[in-house]
């Protein structure tokens, strides 16, 4: 009997379609669910070589926060794309604003940061979500975050 392995519903080529970031600022890696409208689940692998390690903190390497919600955020992209397709050549999606965030126990290299990211409302192209990370399953960190769709071009 062999087990496969399910394929990610979005995986890193989809992601860099839709997303406007790139290393060392892409930080989701898979998508392995997405409900339309509703919720994404998509991970982050952290590893040795992230940019931060040598600096946040020598000897003991910590994620930091900002990137954790910064990943949730970028999920909430995802989820919202998938919800109202757009075009990422003429259209991107802003994060506006963080309520409630908090940390609950540190992220390190070796950790599998799984996001999960829920609609709460959405406005016109004003989109407020939900986000948790966790790792093997413990709440790290939640956030409201609050993200709107804008044109390229408007400055």
């Amino acid at each position: 009997m062999t087990t496969e392995t399910p394929r990610p519903l979005v995986d890193a080529r989809g992601i860099l379609q839709i997303l406007p970031h790139r290393f060392p600022f892409l930080l989701v890696d898979r998508v392995v669910s997405i409900e339309p409208g509703v919720r994404i689940a998509a991970f982050k692998n952290v590893s040795l070589d992230e940019p931060w390690v040598p600096g946040h903190f020598p000897g003991r390497p910590v994620m930091p926060g900002v990137l954790i919600v910064e990943a949730l955020a970028q999920a909430g992209g995802l989820l919202a794309h998938a919800t109202e397709p757009f075009d990422p050549e003429k259209k991107l999606l802003f994060f506006l604003g963080i309520n409630d965030c908090k940390f609950r126990k540190p992220v390190t290299p070796g950790d599998r940061l799984d996001l999960v990211v829920t609609v709460a409302r959405r406005r016109s192209n004003i989109w407020k979500l939900d986000g948790e990370a966790r790792v093997d399953g413990v709440l790290v960190a939640q956030a409201g975050l609050l993200a709107g769709i804008v044109d390229r071009d408007d400055r």
